[in-house]
């Protein structure tokens, strides 16, 4: 077991489940469900990068 579990980006609970990811021109979110996936894609649209982004693009600091 991970004792170093990923919060979610939204509502703070563990990430129990990989594979609510998105890439975000901050870097790389992970989410807990597809909900709060579905909610911060929502609420930060303009910051949200394509599925297909390429990898070189780099994280604003």
């Amino acid at each position: 077991m991970d004792d170093n579990k990923k919060s979610c980006d939204l509502c703070g609970l563990a990430v129990e489940v990989e594979g609510f990811r998105l890439k975000t021109l901050q870097g790389e979110k992970r989410f807990c469900c597809e909900g709060c996936k579905g909610i911060y894609q929502m609420l930060h649209e303009a910051q949200v990068l394509p599925e297909d982004a390429d990898d070189s693009i780099q994280p604003q600091s």
